[in-house]
């Protein structure tokens, strides 16, 4: 992985962002490296909406690594 690509700074170092559970409006912890959580109320999948440098920098799957890039690229296919 690079060093200090301000990009992928939140993959990197990840950071925790409260959501609203779009079924039942409960709050959700999930981490910005998350691509989904389960609602610990109503059992809802939440997805994280990780737009980043991801989708487009050909240094990407170097700089977060090979797996969290595949998972990441695999979200947007599903999303197409």
């Amino acid at each position: 992985m690079f060093e200090k690509c301000p990009g992928a700074a939140n993959i990197q170092t990840p950071t925790l962002e409260i959501k609203r559970c779009p079924e039942c409006g409960k709050e959700v912890e999930i981490f910005s490296t998350d691509l989904k959580v389960t609602c610990n109320i109503c059992g809802f999948t939440v997805y994280n909406d990780v737009e980043s440098c991801v989708q487009w920098c050909k240094y990407a799957e170097k700089c977060i690594g090979k797996d969290f890039y595949q998972s990441l690229k695999n979200k947007d296919k599903r999303n197409e």
